[in-house]
């Protein structure tokens, strides 16, 4: 299939018009646009990674399992600190995206200047163009008027001859010879200035063609240019999303080394009060307590046997224990 290309495609018939011309314009100046577009879309992400960094690092500064101890610390250590290394890679993400920004700034400036030089010339030549246009129009105006006017001082000529006297004849003659000489003087001009309107014509066609193919090829370079820087952003963000699950494995090596068995011992040994429990409180009868007050003992080692049941005389009141059957605090 035949390839197209600008200089085959942007003409027209009509000599005044640049209307190829300025549809070539209008393109390179909306590829110029998106450019910019680009260029502040990846400024605006390397914004967003920048404050997403400085987030992470004041987040990795927090306190977080500081009361923790053994391999349970060690794998939050971990964590805090590839908390803080992934707040560095993103910086770092945000300083590559403004890097690959800048490139893009300086290319679509350097773009622009040296259409700028194109641009001028051909602006020059249409106005030059379009002014030797309308000059020849205006000799050929005046070339068909005199013209004319020659044809009808031949026919008046004529037409008096046989009329006329001899005089009116010569006065005639010269009127004639008068609208000759100046016919011939605008055909003249006429012919120059179509002859001058042609060389322009010329310069302009191959100026024109000349300023397509520079155009095409700002236009494949752009084009190009934008496709890479994409693409080279695409890769950053992909390279970033490798150096995360690098990060994230390290945490999580560490945290295949926490054994909650050795953390629970390590808290015991460390801070363990004693491998004996307290001894039942034994229940004390009040009143075995308060019979025995007079002869109670120095208590010995052990445990204390069941108090002896008090003497009872024949007029005393009868006490009864929690274990017999039916105890109570007073009995009728």
């Amino acid at each position: 299939m035949r390839e197209l290309h600008f200089k085959d495609n942007f003409w027209n018939t009509d000599i005044t018009s640049t209307a190829g011309y300025d549809s070539i314009i209008q393109h390179l100046n909306d590829g110029k646009r998106t450019c910019k577009e680009i260029e502040d879309f990846m400024k605006a992400r390397a914004a967003i990674e920048e404050k997403y960094a400085k987030d992470l690092l004041g987040l990795s500064k927090k306190v977080c399992g500081h009361s923790e101890m053994n391999t349970l610390k060690r794998s939050l250590d971990v964590f805090k600190l590839q908390t803080e290394n992934m707040s560095l890679s993103h910086l770092h993400l945000a300083q590559t995206m403004r890097e690959e920004a800048k490139k893009l700034e300086d290319f679509r400036e350097k773009q622009k200047e040296a259409r700028k030089r194109v641009e001028q010339q051909m602006d020059a030549l249409h106005k030059q163009k379009g002014a030797q246009y309308k000059k020849t129009a205006e000799a050929k105006k005046t070339y068909d008027q005199k013209c004319r006017d020659k044809e009808e001082a031949e026919q008046n000529m004529n037409r008096n001859a046989t009329t006329s006297s001899s005089k009116q004849q010569e006065k005639l003659y010269a009127k004639t010879q008068q609208a000759k000489q100046t016919a011939e003087e605008a055909d003249r001009i006429y012919s120059q200035n179509v002859s001058a309107l042609g060389k322009m014509r010329e310069e302009w066609l191959n100026e024109h063609v000349k300023a397509c193919e520079f155009f095409e090829k700002q236009e494949v370079e752009r084009i190009n240019m934008l496709r890479n820087v994409v693409w080279t952003h695409l890769n950053h963000l992909s390279q970033q999303c490798v150096t995360s699950d690098e990060i994230y494995e390290e945490v999580r090596k560490s945290l295949e080394q926490c054994n909650v068995q050795e953390d629970i011992e390590h808290f015991v040994n460390l801070r363990r009060t004693g491998d004996k429990p307290p001894a039942p409180v034994p229940y004390e009868n009040f009143y075995n307590n308060q019979r025995s007050a007079g002869v109670r003992s120095l208590p010995t080692a052990g445990r204390r046997a069941a108090a002896p049941p008090p003497p009872t005389a024949e007029n005393d009141p009868l006490y009864s224990t929690v274990a017999e059957p039916g105890y109570s605090l007073i009995r009728y």
